[in-house]
């Protein structure tokens, strides 16, 4: 069974629920992302829609948790498919796609395509610069949006309910970093390069991808822990998971002792029990470590944190392989 059907998620902490009314389906970002779209063709985001319901656990988790089927219910649909509502009817269009991850597409696909009325060879820098601020406040999530992206991974792959742990045998969520995920099967960097390569993130997009996505990790474990209301598994689970991020963070913080965002952040992690019965101060220290990642990703691009370097995960861990584009 592959790891994405061990998060079938839902709930307030969910970053990929989207209004539904506004997601335009991938065939729309295939148009033009045509390498992107078959690099995703790849991937077990891909694949959950046609496996996922004839998975012989998912059916034990849904049966368990009252759920007569897999796809109509909101329980698994908000992190294993993207549901699409048109003319006041919902249906299912793909899996995990691209705006599971970028967001809802209506209010911002026309804007971050049309190259400000031009061409793309006619579109000034000064334009450009204006037509991604406006795509950015509409709504669209790009790669360079470190927290927003991060919070939608570890939306569904840090489970947000309790009962899908506790009660229907589900994993409490996966054992994902940042880096080691998004640069295996699910690399689409083709755009670039015109489709010529699959591009690597560079050495200081790594560190940020590997930084932010531990804060984010950290971050969700500890709301978890808040929202927990029974001693058992969940919680269990989100307290190991944290303990395990705030170790991490530290030896950050020290391989980094120029970033004091991250000396913020552990301070944060530290600031209260990993308990039950203690959302509000949970929630606090939970705001408290989205402040100073969101600081970070608004003060650093990763050019000045090689010293972070040995930490970060190689190629050895990636999971599974980037596609080579079509030539």
């Amino acid at each position: 069974m592959f790891g994405l059907l061990l998060i079938l998620g839902g709930g307030a902490d969910n970053a990929t629920a989207s209004d539904t009314a506004k997601i335009m389906g991938p065939n729309a970002c295939a148009e033009c992302h045509k390498q992107e779209t078959e690099a995703w063709k790849s991937t077990h985001h891909f694949k959950t829609y046609r496996a996922m319901p004839r998975d012989a656990k998912a059916n034990e988790i849904a049966k368990k948790m009252g759920v007569r089927r897999i796809k109509s219910e909101s329980l698994c649909v908000n992190c294993h498919f993207t549901l699409q509502n048109k003319n006041n009817k919902e249906q299912f269009v793909a899996g995990v796609s691209c705006e599971s991850c970028h967001g809802a597409g209506q209010d911002w696909i026309k804007v971050h395509s049309e190259f400000s009325g031009k061409t793309i060879l006619f579109e000034t820098k000064a334009e450009a610069q204006a037509r991604w601020k406006l795509a950015d406040a509409k709504g669209m999530i790009r790669p360079r949006a470190f927290y927003q992206l991060a919070k939608n991974c570890y939306g569904c792959h840090v489970v947000p309910q309790e009962d899908l742990v506790n009660k229907g045998g589900h994993r409490a969520g996966s054992d994902f970093e940042l880096v080691s995920w998004s640069q295996g099967e699910v690399l689409h960097n083709t755009w670039h390069s015109k489709g010529r390569a699959n591009v690597p993130a560079s050495a200081a997009r790594r560190r940020m991808l590997y930084l932010v996505g531990l804060g984010v990790d950290l971050e969700t474990a500890i709301r978890g822990i808040g929202r927990a209301k029974t001693r058992w598994l969940y919680a269990f689970e989100m307290a190991k998971r944290a303990d395990r991020a705030r170790k991490q963070l530290a030896a950050v913080a020290k391989a980094a002792p120029d970033v004091p965002e991250i000396a913020e952040i552990v301070k944060y992690a530290h600031a209260a029990g990993l308990k039950l019965n203690n959302e509000r101060a949970l929630t606090a220290a939970a705001d408290g470590i989205s402040k100073q990642l969101i600081a970070i990703t608004e003060k650093y691009d990763g050019s000045t944190l090689a010293r972070l370097d040995p930490l970060i995960p190689g190629p050895e861990k990636y999971k599974g392989v980037a596609r080579k584009p079509d030539n």
